[in-house]
């Protein structure tokens, strides 16, 4: 299966492009596996809640998280990413996702 990406706003290219050329490459890597694979392990992705998740990229002892939704099934709409710099997942981050994943579905004119 082979998933379509869109990226809700700016914030997914603004990420990508402020990282350097080894956690950019790593990043893509797990997108490009989240497109192509069925199913991922919890390593790497993992449910947040009412429809979000969280793809968990590591590269050089540094953590990245991208918050998504699957939208008709066969489009990955991310949203916001960060690099985690502690234990918890920053709540402003995760009502951030949440809000964007709100204003997607009503820009689309659906339901969440």
């Amino acid at each position: 299966m082979i998933r379509s990406l869109k990226a809700y706003k700016n914030y997914y290219q603004d990420f990508i492009q402020s990282l350097n050329a080894g956690a950019r490459e790593k990043v893509l890597y797990g997108v490009l596996l989240l497109r192509t694979q069925d199913r991922l392990p919890a390593k790497y992705v993992k449910f947040i809640g009412n429809g979000l998740f969280e793809l968990r990229v590591e590269w050089q002892s540094n953590i990245y998280r991208l918050f998504f939704c699957y939208d008709e099934g066969r489009i990955i709409v991310v949203f916001n990413c960060f690099q985690k710099k502690s234990q918890k997942t920053p709540r402003k981050e995760l009502e951030k996702a949440y809000r964007l994943m709100e204003e997607y579905y009503n820009e689309k004119g659906g339901t969440v």
